[in-house]
């Protein structure tokens, strides 16, 4: 196990981190201080894990930075298990069923709980992906299916009435699927209109700028790289106030389904 920042050798500063973690209620992860894991199947492969079950959350979340040559084509997920990968920087090789896709930066793809997602960098330099996998929550009469797409493609809808907020859906949001992936993107001054408390949760990873954010009424600094996660009834708000560029989020929501007892 080693650091996913690559920062070896005797400490220069006194030991601190950016880090706040309340488990089962929300989680500030910066980049500094995460590590690598090695997981099977995911050959060449740098694995960070992010959250999972022992945090609090309903599904889990990793950064793969997949090495030239390196992938899992042995299959992720299935089994009941969906799973969705996003390319953050490079080329990757997607599988899904008998169809092949090619992803670069800014692709995406979804994979249904009866196939399993596999991928390959054919390419000779390492590709940033965010993978994400979930137990899918059945409904009678709706089915989820493949889903391939590409966000540089998608022109952003302004979000609840607000022109400076923009909203990316990446899946459709019809009831076959129960939860969908989004990019927020706040420009410099903007904010959600209001602060939010819902049952749904949230893992997002910020892709550009810097914020405050409110987590359980603590506002917190976040700027790229950060991944936030955001449990159940967890008070959450943000304000971009980054000069350079705007505060901008991957982030997953469950929804579309009634609550299990």
């Amino acid at each position: 196990m080693s650091y996913r920042t690559n920062e070896l050798g005797y400490p220069t500063d006194l030991l601190s981190s950016r880090a706040v973690v309340e488990r089962g209620n929300f989680a500030l992860i910066p980049p500094k201080g995460l590590v690598k894991n090695v997981l099977p199947h995911f050959d060449n492969c740098e694995m960070t894990i992010l959250s999972t079950p022992k945090l609090g959350a309903g599904f889990v979340d990793y950064l793969c930075r997949v090495l030239p040559n390196g992938g899992n084509t042995h299959g992720f997920g299935g089994n009941g298990i969906q799973t969705f990968i996003y390319c953050l920087e490079g080329e990757l090789t997607v599988t899904i069923g008998e169809e092949t896709h090619e992803l670069t930066t800014g692709g995406y793809a979804y994979c249904p709980p009866t196939e399993t997602l596999k991928f390959k960098n054919n390419s000779d330099k390492a590709t940033e992906t965010f993978l994400y996998k979930k137990r899918y929550q059945e409904a009678e009469g709706f089915a989820p299916y493949k889903v391939i797409g590409n966000t540089n493609d998608m022109e952003d809808q302004n979000y609840e009435g607000m022109t400076d907020v923009g909203l990316k859906d990446l899946l459709p949001t019809d009831l076959n699927f129960d939860m969908n992936f989004h990019i927020l993107t706040f420009h410099t001054g903007a904010s959600h209109g209001y602060i939010e408390t819902h049952y749904q949760e949230h893992g997002a990873l910020l892709l550009s700028g810097e914020g405050m954010y409110n987590l359980d009424n603590h506002w917190i600094p976040v700027k790229e790289g950060d991944y936030i996660f955001m449990g159940a009834y967890n008070l959450q708000a943000c304000y971009s106030v980054g000069r350079n560029a705007p505060l901008s989020y991957l982030y997953s929501k469950d929804c579309n389904r009634d609550v299990d007892l």
